[in-house]
Parts: structure tokens; sequence; C-alpha cells
């Protein structure tokens, strides 16, 4: 009598590549999340920077802080921040990471 299947062997020869694959994939994925992350704050800021014009244009006052921004419903609370959780401000009318 056969049984049809697989036999421990060859149960941990593909648990073993599946994990070198793993392994070999890992530090480029959570380099590639770094760089995500940064693209994602710069991206941030020009939103702000066009939230900031737009407030301008609107009040034809500069804001002062994020905060007036918020407000004003030009930005939402959670832009406030970076992914990377760096915070955004204005100075001198442009937005930057502090």
């Amino acid at each position: 009598m056969k049984k049809d299947g697989f036999t421990v062997l060859e149960m941990i020869l593909v648990l073993s590549v599946i994990s070198l694959i793993f392994l070999i994939t890992l530090p480029n994925i959570q380099q590639k999340e770094q760089i995500i992350r940064k693209k994602g704050c710069e991206a941030l800021v020009e939103v702000v920077n066009s939230q900031i014009l737009l407030y301008e244009i609107d009040t034809l006052e500069t804001p002062v802080s994020i905060q007036q921004l918020i407000d004003g419903k030009y930005l939402k609370e959670s832009q406030r921040r970076c992914p990377d959780g760096k915070m955004i401000e204005i100075s001198e009318g442009e937005a930057y990471v502090q």
C-alpha cells in the first residue's frame, strides 16, 4: 500500500529554501522602507508648502505655524508629522522638517 505525500526530509528542504530566500530579501526590504519614509517626508513638506500658498491666497497673510493651517482646514492633524516621526514646522512662510 503506497501513500502519497511528502517525506520529512522533503519538507525540511523546502522550508530551508524558503527561509534562505526570506533572510536574503529582509535587509533589502528594510532599506527600501527607510527610503520610502524619507521620500514620504519630502513629499509631505511639499504638500505643506502648497497649502501655505493656498492659505496666503485665501487670507492674504502668511501662516506662522502648522496649527493655523490645521485650524483653517488646510491640513489634517496627521499631516503635522512625517511618516518617520519628525515634526514639520513653518518658518518665514516655508515648511521644513525639525
